[in-house]
């Protein structure tokens, strides 16, 4: 991807997760870095196909986004159950832009 299209995908990125004073890498994590998640990131990844033209329908935001609401009383519920939070897989401004270039996203574009 040429850098005027990168380009482009980052004033997405900014204005989409409203953050004007984190450096936007290909490295950046749209979850993690951006604090994208639940509604919003589905919200954002819609955005994003419909702005860059890319196919989502195999897109499993769940496995890459956490959800939205309580997080405290899940937490207490599983220390108690032993059980350990399902981690979530790291989506970046990179995958993004594969995406773009391939036409669609999903987990085989983002992990080749």
């Amino acid at each position: 991807m040429n850098e005027e299209n990168f380009n482009n995908l980052k004033a997405f990125v900014i204005k989409e997760s409203s953050v004007d004073d984190e450096e936007i890498t290909r490295e950046t994590k749209i979850e993690d870095d951006l604090g994208v998640y639940g509604d919003d990131a589905i919200e954002f990844m819609i955005r994003y196909g419909k702005q860059f033209n890319v196919d989502l329908s195999h897109f499993m935001a769940s496995d890459y986004f956490s959800k939205e609401g309580d997080i405290i009383l899940p937490a207490v519920i599983r220390f108690f159950k032993g059980k350990s939070l399902t981690p979530r897989k790291a989506l970046t401004v990179g995958h993004l832009e594969k995406g773009i270039l391939a036409g669609r996203l999903d987990d085989e574009i983002i992990s080749g």
